[in-house]
């Protein structure tokens, strides 16, 4: 008896399972880094290899660092709302160059446009495993003191930059001179 109703409990536990992961959103993966320190890397400059970008960058200020490759549907996607947010928010944008060739990077930034203050060149990918990415794009919320407070997983649109991203950086600022958000003062 216990031949046949093995596959069916098997099969329905399996089952289970899959059923359950349809309704799991990628984009909320919680990194084991939200509320810890940031990793701290230097890697050159996209833009200039002579030049070191890393995490002293954007130390003491809300900041977020977006991991971004050409070979990157998602980033395409995201890579206008970005350009905005670099107009609108006030908080600086650093950029995690990954895996990419260098020179089909700044061709596309040239023929985008820039939201970047700047980009680190991670060829390699070694800085992106410290920081937990599983795939790019991803989007790092990082505090005044270097904590990372948020992660998004997937292309950043509006409605999860207001949703996620906003009442945390409300959340930071306190009663600080904060950035503007959004666009609104």
């Amino acid at each position: 008896m216990w031949r046949y109703a093995m596959p069916i409990v098997l099969f329905a536990v399996l089952g289970v399972f899959l059923y359950r992961g349809l309704y799991l959103n990628p984009g909320s993966l919680e990194s084991p880094l939200v509320g810890r320190p940031a990793p701290e890397f230097s890697l050159p400059s996209l833009e200039d290899p002579l030049r070191e970008v890393g995490s002293d960058d954007f130390a003491g200020q809300v900041a977020l660092l977006n991991v971004w490759a050409t070979w990157c549907v998602g980033c395409r996607q995201e890579h206008p709302y970005l350009l905005e947010l670099a107009r609108t928010s006030g908080i600086p944008i650093y950029g995690l160059n990954w895996k990419d060739d260098r020179a089909a990077a700044l061709e596309w930034l040239a023929r985008l446009g820039d939201p970047y203050v700047a980009s680190a060149f991670d060829s390699e990918g070694d800085v992106a495993i410290d920081w937990g990415v599983y795939g790019a794009p991803e989007t790092f919320l990082i505090g005044r003191d270097g904590t990372v407070l948020h992660k998004h997983i997937g292309p950043l649109m509006p409605e999860i930059w207001r949703r996620d991203f906003l009442p945390k950086i409300a959340k930071e600022c306190g009663s600080l001179p904060c950035p503007l958000v959004d666009g609104e003062e």
